[in-house]
């Protein structure tokens, strides 16, 4: 008897779509090749009516068949996007999956597993819940926490403040303080000046206000800014701490806000999109102090936990009130035995991809001691830079690191001089180093997550800016 896959599992033949054997050849064999290969950096955007003059009209009532579509994608399409994943990618936040977790992403597809409700979904939920089991652990959050992988840090905030909304409202109701649950102001979240852009836009799809808090001297939201804001907006029902701000890597005085938000029966929130992948590293654990007692948190695998694109995970630590406001009820769902664990349950979503497997298949593949020495190096890489920076005489810090974030300046540039030079290492392929502001200056700011990025070669980059 054969032992090939090809009798274990033979090849569907659909009545509509036909013999689809040489389409899946071609995609798989593009992305075998994809998974290994080394990306550049290169500003290789382009303009809608320059791919359309290249690509032309593909979707057509028969069809241009797979090789064709593959050709365009292949020789057209996606050299029009920027890889997030290069070494030399240093902007925004960037990502560095391991091979293992973007291999594991073509699993994830081929499997095609319904991750919305246990009853569909029960092995791949159990595996993706080990993962959040391990944050939570790191976290340092007692046992009776729940979450699930949403699509990123923007759904994951989302779900969370919806969240803590609806626990206000409960208690207001109950006690009396308001007849409806509903402040006659509305609902209001406060937060820093350095929160992320998410925040006010899911304050606005809420209905509610967003308060601002200054900083302290550090460039932190601390419980002794945080109190007197409160104590003026009893609508409050939410804080939002960043842990690892996007911008700058700053981490909030978490303990803190802790003690001042929970001394009025609000729910606090770290927004850790970025920055919680750090609780696996030792060396900055302490920065996350009073996490332990948060009410939710988020962290996006995809941007320092190396997994692909797209994974948030969202966690509470008591999960009751997600429950609340995120679980839903029809004709065909009641029907369904019930867990508490259904991922959509606890977030705003029902159709959902089980996109916390490729972070559960590395991790498995490698060991947890892998990722904190991954971590580790990229936190090593950022002291190395930074070092350069420091001795350099024509650079200077502007924003001593506390994660893997460093925000300097060239001394003596503006805005046009800063661009001229990222958009020439962007389109040279060299290098991805783009502008920002930092109180209304015109700054650099580089993001190491990649531990296989070299910092002497960075270093040799900075220093054009010489020329």
């Amino acid at each position: 008897m054969s032992n090939s896959n090809t009798d274990k599992y033979p090849r569907p033949v659909s009545s509509v779509w036909g013999d689809e054997t040489a389409a899946v050849d071609a995609a798989q064999n593009w992305a075998r090749r994809h998974t290994a290969l080394a990306n550049d950096p290169k500003s290789t955007a382009r303009q809608a009516e320059s791919l359309a003059a290249d690509v032309g009209a593909t979707i057509t009532e028969d069809g241009i068949g797979h090789a064709e579509a593959m050709r365009i994608f292949d020789e057209v399409l996606h050299p029009a996007t920027r890889s997030a994943d290069d070494p030399m990618n240093l902007a925004y936040i960037p990502g560095a999956p391991t091979r293992a977790s973007v291999a594991f992403d073509f699993v994830v597809s081929a499997a095609n597993v319904f991750g919305g409700i246990w009853e569909g979904g029960a092995g791949a939920i159990f595996a993706e819940n080990q993962v959040l089991d391990w944050l939570m652990d790191l976290a340092g959050w007692p046992d009776g926490g729940a979450g699930c992988f949403v699509a990123g840090g923007t759904a994951g905030n989302l779900s969370a403040l919806a969240t803590a909304r609806q626990r206000a409202k409960t208690r207001w109701e109950a006690d009396g303080r308001y007849p409806n649950g509903r402040p006659p102001e509305g609902f209001a979240i406060a937060c820093a000046t350095s929160a992320h852009s998410s925040i006010r836009s899911n304050a606005s799809l809420l209905d509610c206000e967003v308060v601002t808090v200054e900083l302290n001297e550090q460039g932190r939201l601390s419980g002794d800014n945080l109190a007197p804001v409160l104590d003026e907006h009893p609508n409050v029902f939410a804080v939002v701490a960043s842990g690892g701000t996007t911008n700058a890597g700053i981490v909030d005085d978490l303990a803190s806000i802790v003690r001042v938000a929970h001394e009025r029966g609000l729910w606090v929130h770290m927004d850790g999109a970025y920055g919680a992948a750090a609780l696996a590293a030792p060396s900055v654990r302490h920065r996350f102090e009073g996490i332990e007692e948060v009410d939710s948190f988020i962290v996006d695998p995809h941007k320092w936990l190396f997994a692909p694109y797209d994974c948030c995970a969202l966690l509470y630590r008591d999960p009751t009130f997600a429950y609340q406001a995120h679980a839903q009820h029809a004709e065909y769902l009641d029907q369904i035995v019930r867990t508490d664990v259904n991922p959509s349950d606890l977030a705003a979503h029902l159709s959902r991809r089980t996109r916390g497997l490729p972070l559960w298949y590395s991790l498995a593949t490698h060991g947890t001691a892998k990722y904190t020495a991954a971590i580790e190096r990229t936190l090593e890489i950022c002291r190395e830079v930074t070092d350069g920076i420091r001795a350099a005489d024509h650079l200077e810090v502007v924003v001593e690191p506390q994660l893997s974030v460093v925000v300097f300046r060239r001394v003596g540039w503006g805005p046009e001089q800063y661009t001229a030079w990222s958009e020439r290492l962007a389109h040279d392929g060299l290098m991805l180093c783009v502008p920002t502001k930092h109180e209304g200056e015109t700054l650099l700011r580089l993001v190491f997550t990649n531990p296989d990025t070299d910092p002497g070669r960075v270093l040799e980059l900075l220093n054009t800016t010489m020329d």
